[in-house]
């Protein structure tokens, strides 16, 4: 192997490998959270196919960048999938797999010859993932996407925005971070059920149907509005900040001193504005009756928020976070990039891991957002470099001689 071996003891997936032909962010992110656990992943690459993994920062796609992330832990292979003989080994390893990942559209898999009824006549309880952007049945089955494609039909970019401006959407691929999630949960119920019955099933996963759960309200919304006889629904509007239906005031982001620097602050209740008062020092504006009561606060919250704007340019942010968390307040600092990397709190629980990448160097990625008292993970090494693997995969798991993996190299097959 091209890194030390891991250390499996108290590892929930022990024992539980994954052939991985993932790429991108949402698929890499799920197996990434098997390789946590304990799982043996092999991330099957190809220098015929742009890894598109870079990300700020990087000096090449493979190199670093988020790659350094979303692969570590797993183990790389090369195989050119144009090639038959590729093919052949991709379908030996599959034999001796429990899990087989890809976000591909559609066509992909099944013109390799590895849809799930293939995969299934290899290994009758193998478990596969398919992670499309639209799964794998309905009318959109065939179409390609990126997340900027499933943020805007999901609704998330027509409700992302201050009121007044154009739809934006998240800052990054908010849908792969969701679909990777549900995916590596979608793997580990499969697993349950594979250990039960003695079977393996299909997972037909759509990215947009993982990141459309996250807005349940709206689509409620929008159903009980047109439940009304000739009634147009009544839609959710870009709010900015702002809770769009009930909850308090004041409820933003707001400018401190410092060079855009801002903080979060959340009001509630009746009793978390008599506290926010309290921490303000009582200024002669809360007394107003235009504030008194919630509704009240909701109503006029353009003018409140000029107020509280105006105390918190007296204070840097953390200031302001401290004060209010102190008083029982929910409050954050807007953090950037560095800032996080830098985070006490984060440090402390050991969220951030330091693990040396294929060159020895020692590099900060994120760890699992999750604390498993019995069964702990945690990824000990980076991402590997471009099949550094494939002497251990191909010799030790398939029992490949040296005569063929000579002839395979001449032929092109891991190129």
């Amino acid at each position: 192997m091209s890194a030390v071996k891991q250390n499996l003891d108290g590892l929930a997936l022990k024992g539980i490998r994954v052939l991985d032909f993932t790429w991108i962010h949402a698929g890499p992110s799920a197996t990434r959270i098997l390789a946590d656990q304990g799982a043996e992943v092999i991330k099957v690459e190809s220098n015929q196919a742009l890894a598109v993994v870079g990300g700020p920062g990087s000096r090449t796609a493979r190199g670093f960048g988020q790659r350094q992330n979303w692969n570590a832990g797993k183990l790389s292979i090369s195989l050119n999938m144009k090639s038959p003989e590729a093919l052949n080994i991709a379908k030996r390893l599959v034999s001796v797999s429990d899990v087989v990942a890809e976000n591909f559209s559609g066509r992909v898999m099944s013109s390799w010859g590895m849809d799930y009824p293939s995969i299934r006549q290899i290994k009758p309880d193998a478990i596969m993932l398919s992670m499309s952007g639209f799964g794998r049945s309905g009318p959109w089955k065939d179409r390609v996407s990126y997340g900027q494609t499933l943020q805007a039909l999901s609704g998330f970019t027509y409700l992302t925005g201050f009121p007044g401006t154009d739809p934006s959407g998240p800052a990054s691929a908010y849908s792969d971070a969701v679909a990777g999630m549900a995916g590596a949960q979608a793997v580990l119920l499969a697993l349950i059920h594979r250990s039960r019955t003695g079977q393996g099933q299909w997972i037909d996963l759509s990215q947009l149907e993982a990141l459309s759960t996250l807005l349940e309200t709206l689509v409620l919304e929008i159903r009980a509005d047109q439940s009304a006889k000739n009634q147009p629904p009544n839609l959710q509007r870009r709010n900015g900040n702002r809770l769009p239906h009930g909850g308090g005031a004041p409820h933003g982001v707001y400018r401190c001193q410092g060079d855009d620097r801002w903080v979060a602050i959340t009001v509630f209740t009746q009793e978390d504005w008599r506290k926010f008062v309290g921490v303000i020092d009582n200024p002669q504006w809360a007394t107003d009756a235009r504030f008194a009561s919630i509704t009240g606060r909701r109503s006029h919250v353009d003018e409140l928020d000029v107020l509280v704007e105006s105390w918190a340019l007296k204070n840097s942010p953390e200031e302001v976070m401290a004060k209010l968390q102190a008083a029982g307040i929910s409050a954050g600092v807007v953090q950037t990039g560095a800032d996080l990397a830098q985070d006490k709190h984060l440090e402390e629980r050991g969220f951030f891991r330091k693990v040396p990448d294929a060159k020895g160097e020692v590099r900060k990625i994120e760890g699992a957002p999750y604390k498993l008292s019995r069964t702990p993970g945690s990824v000990i090494r980076g991402a590997p470099e471009f099949g550094a693997d494939q002497t251990y995969v191909l010799r030790e798991i398939l029992g490949m001689f040296d005569d063929e993996l000579a002839d395979c190299a001449i032929a092109g097959v891991f190129e």
